[in-house]
Formats: structure tokens, C-alpha cells, sequence
């Protein structure tokens, strides 16, 4: 078979496959929305009720709304497609701004490129942010962008390789940069914008700008990130880890991981420690 880009694509297996899949996602193609498919909707259903975990992105969210998995949930798909599934299919709740939308066992995502969010978002998810970021690594690409995002800013280690249109742009990377190597520490918005020589109101409203969010939303999601890579990859203790990454106890780690996961920090550990033992050796 040929995409619609011209590069073949042989197709081994038929439906019968995904009898055995942990993972089914349903890619999008030059069809908007893709053409319905009996068959492929009861395998999709056969799928999800077998347990498999179910993704689609771009056009391919309209597949899973078609098979009706999406019914009653949230769900993502290109910006311009948006409007159409949500007439189409009113019992979902379309969020026309999110790069991708995680409901457990079905994950949707945006556009083409956003694909590869979601993508992240389930290494992430399933096996943990070292694995993850080892991948967006070898794939070159941001290891995580917040739903909303309208702007990359880069990690310190690709601090050197940013391009920036102004002064104000490259003042707020840099901030990026030198918070999240202090996040033990109480940072406070007055204090960030002092750092990044802007007024209060100019900074509140250029970094919502860049990074879709407010300061405090944005350093908490840091929080949890180094939180989840601390779980993962070393021994501390619950409290030590809290501390580390900013937070004032224990139980306000707890809170915000349930928050992103439904699961305690404790758990999360286990789960990825377990994921680790089960994981195929090199």
C-alpha cells in the first residue's frame, strides 16, 4: 500500500492481529474522516474489551468515535477537524486545544505532529520518563509538551541550541532554564519575573503566551516530572523526594500525583519497577 506521500507501506497481517495487542493505535490518513469500516469498528471494540489500550490521532480519532469507545468521554483530533467530530459525534466532549487527551484506556491526540506527544505520552505513561526521554532523545523531539503549549522552550542540556526571535522570548528560555534547576527551592512569580527582567503583568501575560499555562501550574508539572524520573531511578524515600522537588510535604506529592496518574506516588514506583523487571533485555 502507498500513502498519500507516496512511500509504500506493506501490510503483513490483517485484523486477526490485534486478537493478541497490548496496544492498538489507529493512524490517520488522506481520508477526512477516515471511511467507516465495520470491521474495523467491532475489532476496535474486540480490542478494548480484551483490555488492549486504544490510541488514535489526527483523523484517526474519528475511527474510535465511529466505533463508539469515545462515547461520553473527552477526546482530541486536528484543530480543523474539531468542530466536525464534535457535530457529528455529540456525545464527546472535544477539546479543540489539547495536544492529546488520556482517558485510561483510550488516548486521543491532535494533529499529525502532535501524534508524537501522545506517543511520548504513553512511554511515559507505561514505562516511565527515563524511557520516555530516552526516545524523544533518539527522535530529537521535546521529551514532554503540556496540553496547550504553543511554544517549545528547550531542556538546559539544548539551552545552546535555541534560535529565539526577541529579547523578551530569550530572557523567558532562560528562566525556563534556571528554574527547573531550582525547583526545591520556593520560587515565586514576583521573584520569576524579577529574574527574567519583566514587569509582573508583562511576564504573567508573555508566559501564559509561550507555554499555554500559568507560572504555577507550569512549575508543578516540573515537579511531578522530576518527581516520576526520581521514582524510577532511584531509592529515596517518599519525603526526600517531596523535598527535592519542591513540594512542602509528602502528602502535597501524593495529592498532585493523584492528580495526573490516579495513583500514589508509592504505586508508581512499583508499577515502573515492575514494568523494568518485565521489560526485554538488550
Amino acid at each position: 500500500m502507498n500513502t498519500d506521500v507516496g512511500m509504500c507501506m506493506p501490510i503483513q497481517h490483517g485484523l486477526e492481529t490485534m486478537v493478541n495487542a497490548d496496544l492498538v493505535i489507529v493512524l490517520p490518513t488522506e481520508y477526512r474522516p477516515l471511511p467507516r469500516s465495520a470491521a474495523l469498528n467491532q475489532a476496535l471494540v474486540n480490542a478494548y474489551h480484551r483490555g488492549s489500550l486504544i490510541a488514535a490521532y489526527c483523523a484517526g480519532s474519528f475511527m474510535l468515535a465511529e466505533s463508539g469507545l469515545l462515547d461520553g468521554m473527552r477526546a482530541t483530533t486536528n484543530r480543523s477537524l474539531a468542530a466536525y467530530l464534535a457535530f457529528r459525534h455529540p456525545t464527546i466532549t472535544v477539546e479543540t486545544d489539547a495536544l492529546y487527551v488520556d482517558e485510561g484506556q483510550v488516548v486521543t491526540g491532535a494533529g499529525a505532529a502532535a501524534g508524537i506527544d501522545m506517543c511520548l505520552h504513553l512511554l511515559r505513561r507505561e514505562h516511565g520518563v527515563a524511557v520516555s526521554n530516552a526516545v524523544a532523545g533518539e527522535w530529537m523531539v521535546a521529551p514532554r509538551h503540556e496540553n496547550g503549549q504553543t511554544q517549545y522552550f528547550p531542556s538546559p542540556s539544548e539551552s545552546g541550541t535555541r534560535s529565539l526571535v526577541n529579547d523578551e522570548d530569550a530572557r523567558l528560555a532562560d528562566l525556563l532554564v534556571w528554574a527547573r534547576t531550582r525547583l526545591s527551592q520556593r520560587l515565586l512569580v514576583s521573584e520569576l519575573a524579577k529574574q527574567s527582567l519583566m514587569s509582573p503583568r508583562t511576564f504573567a501575560r508573555r508566559f501564559q503566551a509561550a507555554t499555554g499555562t500559568t507560572p504555577y501550574a507550569w512549575l508543578t508539572d516540573q515537579r511531578i516530572d522530576l518527581a516520576e524520573e526520581l521514582l524510577a531511578t532511584t531509592t529515596l524515600s517518599i519525603r526526600e523526594i517531596a523535598s527535592r522537588v519542591g513540594f512542602r510535604s509528602n502528602g502535597v506529592l501524593r495529592t498532585q500525583f493523584v492528580k495526573r496518574h490516579g495513583i500514589s506516588p508509592t504505586d508508581y514506583r512499583r508499577r515502573q519497577r515492575s514494568a523494568s523487571a518485565h521489560s526485554p533485555r538488550q
